[in-house]
């Protein structure tokens, strides 16, 4: 899932040496929580409730430095917008309303339990929950679920972002319900209005974890419109949209229809929820510190001024602030088709010759997360503890290892490429400016090209046919699981399978036939430490391919305005929940 991009595992939350209720320093912050009598406290939302309260009304601000790719949950793929779309679809599963670890559960959403397995693992029965409505009065079906999932996963040409789990597990041969001829998907029934059967081509272990993506949110066929159907998306969820402006706002108000009874992982609290799109990353931070908004729907942290106003000594900010780990991992894809980065000696020599330090220096410094060596981060079973291209004893790079590279690239006296950034982010700009120095030192001259966050992976970067057009070697990205997995992390940025012409995540392009082997195995293994093993020999394999300059692996430093409650990180998105949110009254 993309950080800003995109879903998320957190498991336990590092926190850095600051300072506590007015500047005065905390021996160990995470420990101190408002579970229970509500006074903010720095880092008290990482693992526990800050402002615990029932209290309703009110109209909840919020800011947004760009544009959802789409509030349409079929088509969206940025982890906020998981996080956040969940105040208005729900899905068949979904995870605990918790703080810390337990926030980690896949517990039932609009099904009445998780998924009834056969013996060979590839029939998987879900049943409804009787009743649930849409915004508009009308009932949910079975049916709508599975128009849902046909329209998101095989309709490419028109709706291009989001993963591709489950056509990858039910089967291509079906051109989707908008040039369907013959009935639908015949991998799924829908027996009767509240029973979805899947029947899958291999096991997935992993299902209950598939079911909480926003693909499963129910779309009834009547009112889908294609890609306008982001302007009004039937809800289910405790809110409904009244408008999306593009660029503009999105603007949701109360459900009367949502059955809170049925649904004990979200809250109905204000009125009406108002996010401003567009609004540039310094002024974001600014109206947060001010009080004029309650929080930046991205969850990607203050910038660099915010962070240093927030824990400088003395400030009465810090309380409002949150340090997790976010389980994401920031790092540049390698485009392993667009020359001279399709020989893997060009691609180990950028890797070599970034300074690694400099780049988490563009984030935030140590706040921002420790530097990278690896793709999977430390918080997922599997993660490989290693270091190939010894950035740990090189952290300003190594230029006469690069150097040789190059020479064995065909490349002594270096090449041109472009960096590609999104614009609205302020770090992954700078970070840019930082490779792009780091590779003059060998003769790369690098131009950097700076894309709206909104359309950066349906028409920039995530296209494969403009990044090959336009020399796009060098991608910023960032990544987070969509699950707490290594499956859920690593295939749809890795895999072979999952490159789509538009919408991709595996924007380094790499089709390695070990690896795409290594996930056939990993589905079939039953154990989850076989599958973690798998894993760790995934991460391995593609970091010997060289497709990425890792970064960082993640922390963000998140502040929440002082009248906000019910307020805490939900460890599956690596920012706050914002299906529970409330304002003081």
């Amino acid at each position: 899932m993309r950080p800003v991009t995109v879903a998320a595992l957190a498991a336990v939350a590092l926190t850095l040496t600051a300072c506590g209720s007015k500047g005065g320093p905390l021996a160990n912050p995470s420990t101190s929580t408002a579970a229970g009598g509500g006074k903010a406290i720095y880092d008290a939302a990482t693992n526990g409730v800050v402002r615990p309260s029932s209290a309703t009304g009110g109209v909840l601000k919020v800011l947004n430095t760009d544009d959802w790719d789409s509030p349409d949950p079929g088509n969206t793929y940025y982890a906020y917008s998981w996080d956040f779309g969940r105040l208005y679809a729900r899905t068949l599963t979904t995870f605990k309303d918790a703080p810390g670890k337990d926030g980690l559960t896949v517990v039932p959403d609009l099904a009445t339990g998780l998924g009834e397995t056969s013996s060979d693992g590839r029939t998987i029965t879900y049943h409804l929950k009787p009743g649930i409505k849409y915004d508009d009065g009308s009932v949910v079906k079975a049916a709508d679920i599975k128009y849902a999932i046909e329209r998101s996963n095989y309709s490419p040409d028109v709706l291009s972002n989001g993963p591709t789990y489950f056509k990858d597990l039910l089967g291509t041969d079906y051109t989707g319900p908008y040039k369907d001829a013959y009935g639908g998907l015949s991998a799924i029934d829908t027996p009767n209005d509240t029973t979805i059967v899947f029947h899958l081509q291999k096991a997935f272990p992993e299902f209950d974890d598939l079911a909480t993506l926003p693909q499963t949110a129910p779309v009834p066929k009547a009112r889908d419109d294609g890609a306008k159907y982001a302007g009004h998306v039937a809800s289910t969820g405790p809110y409904k949209m009244d408008s999306y402006d593009p660029g503009k706002s999105l603007i949701l108000s109360r459900n009367t229809n949502w059955d809170a009874a049925s649904d004990p992982n979200r809250k109905q609290l204000v009125d009406r929820i108002e996010v401003t799109l567009k609004v540039n990353s310094s002024d974001l931070d600014q109206r947060l510190l001010a009080g004029d908004a309650g929080y930046d729907v991205t969850g990607v942290g203050v910038g660099i001024a915010a962070q240093a106003d927030i824990l400088r000594p003395g400030s009465d900010k810090v309380d409002n602030a949150d340090n997790p780990v976010t389980g994401f991992i920031r790092y540049v894809a390698i485009g392993t088709k667009v020359a001279p980065f399709d020989n893997i000696h060009c691609r180990k020599a950028v890797i070599l010759v970034a300074d690694h330090q400099s780049l988490q220096t563009a984030y935030g410094g140590p706040h921002s997360g420790d530097i990278a060596t690896t793709l999977m981060p430390p918080t997922l079973d599997g993660y490989l503890d290693a270091d190939v291209y010894n950035i740990k004893t090189h952290p300003n790079g190594d230029v006469e290892a690069a150097k040789a590279e190059l020479t064995a690239c065909g490349k002594p006296d270096g090449f041109s490429t472009t960096i590609a950034a999104r614009a609205d982010r302020p770090k992954e700009v700078q970070g840019a400016l930082s490779l792009q120095q780091a590779l003059k030192k060998v003769n790369i001259n690098a131009s950097i090209e700076k894309y709206p966050a909104g359309q950066y992976f349906s028409n920039y970067a995530g296209s494969t046919n403009f990044a090959h057009t336009h020399n796009l070697g060098l991608m910023f990205m960032g990544w987070g699981a969509d699950w707490p997995s290594g499956y859920g992390f690593l295939q749809q940025i890795v895999d072979g399978k999952a490159i789509k012409a538009s919408g991709n995540s595996n924007l380094s392009e790499l089709n390695d036939s070990a690896i795409n082997d290594l996930f056939t195995q990993s589905i079939a293994a039953a154990d989850a430490a076989a599958r973690a093993k798998l894993w760790t020999q995934i991460d391995a394999k593609f970091m010997d391919d060289a497709a990425i300059i890792p970064m960082i692996y993640e922390k963000a430093l998140l502040y929440r305005a002082p009248n906000l409650t019910n307020v805490y990180v939900q460890r599956a998105y690596g920012m706050y929940n914002y299906a529970v949110i409330g304002l003081t009254q």
